[in-house]
């Protein structure tokens, strides 16, 4: 009888550091994934400040939370059984899909650039449209929503194509976890940011002087920083989507343009004392000049079709008094 309970507490002991192992497994595939994921986290948490801005502050905050709201839903609703799917009965679309999105973040990047260098102010004639706060309000998270769909699409596919070889469990759990962790870390990110103005002015009315001259610091800081990170947020978009078109030319047998890039990036490294971050840094630009040139590609073939179907169709005119 004691033998049996000795065996059975061994088995139990097993059993436990089994468990255990495989939620360490988890937890580092996870990070994995996560980190996989980065740059398009750097321009997600980049991109959703400018849906406040304008706005009221006192909206600020129940905005950002029906946008992460939102997020969750696209990445836990309909992302992941997708991408579960796709893991499971067309693992070949991964990186074609991946590559898709790739072009889409570098017309996107591209099209940033091209309008400021015109100065196109589309997007704020279109909000001035809005009737009332509420509309003006609506329209922002519904364009956040679709924008975050995108780079949730990009997220998750970059995770899921560091899970080759997991079982589909795994797989869910992983997922949902980035999922959820990225959407608290990035909207968690852009909640903070978009409140340093009022932590600022807060210190700057009621704080001793210490803190009043930290405030008023916060209170200039914050429109160079939204700056900013609208800078690093395009940057990201040209970096990590001419990352994936490289990497998927590769995975896809076309490998004349990544050889290439390898190759410079190498030479250019050599041998020097910081040639692990000189080496990614020439990676990184070269990946931001594909994105650039098949982005501009992009925007020249789109704003293209668009003059064409405005021309085909001329706007009505008035009939004559």
């Amino acid at each position: 009888m004691a033998s049996g309970l000795i065996a059975l507490f061994d088995d139990i002991a097993v059993i436990a550091r089994s468990a255990a192992a495989s939620l360490d497994d988890i937890a580092a595939a996870t990070a994995t994934a996560g980190t996989k994921a980065a740059g398009v986290v750097i321009d997600d948490a980049a991109v959703t400040p400018r849906y406040v801005a304008g706005l009221s502050p006192d909206r600020e905050l129940p905005i950002i939370a029906k946008i992460a709201v939102g997020s969750l839903r696209n990445k836990l609703l309909v992302l992941l059984p997708l991408s579960l799917l796709l893991s499971a009965f067309l693992p070949f679309a991964i990186t074609p899909l991946l590559m898709l999105g790739g072009a889409y973040l570098a017309y996107e990047a591209t099209e940033k650039l091209v309008e400021l260098a015109l100065h196109d102010h589309h997007d704020e004639v279109e909000l001035a449209k809005c009737d009332t706060p509420e509309e003006l309000e609506a329209r922002q998270v519904a364009g956040a929503i679709r924008t975050d769909l995108i780079l949730s699409a990009e997220i998750m596919a970059i995770a899921l194509a560091s899970l080759a070889g997991r079982t589909i469990v795994s797989q869910a759990i992983i997922l949902a976890a980035v999922g959820i962790g990225i959407t608290i870390a990035v909207y968690g990110a852009v909640a903070l940011v978009v409140k340093l103005d009022d932590i600022g002015l807060h210190l700057a009315r009621r704080g001793t002087p210490f803190a009043r001259r930290f405030g008023l610091a916060l209170v200039r800081l914050v429109p160079w920083l939204l700056t900013g990170l609208s800078s690093i947020g395009t940057a990201a978009m040209l970096w990590v989507g001419g990352g994936i078109l490289v990497h998927g030319m590769d995975e896809l047998g076309f490998d004349a343009i990544p050889h290439a890039i390898h190759d410079l990036a190498a030479k250019l490294a050599g041998d020097h004392i910081a040639s692990g971050p000189l080496e990614w840094l020439v990676n990184a630009l070269a990946a931001a000049l594909v994105a650039l040139v098949i982005g501009g590609l992009l925007v020249l073939a789109l704003h293209l079709a668009r003059d064409s179907r405005q021309s085909g169709n001329p706007a009505p005119q008035p009939p004559a008094s």
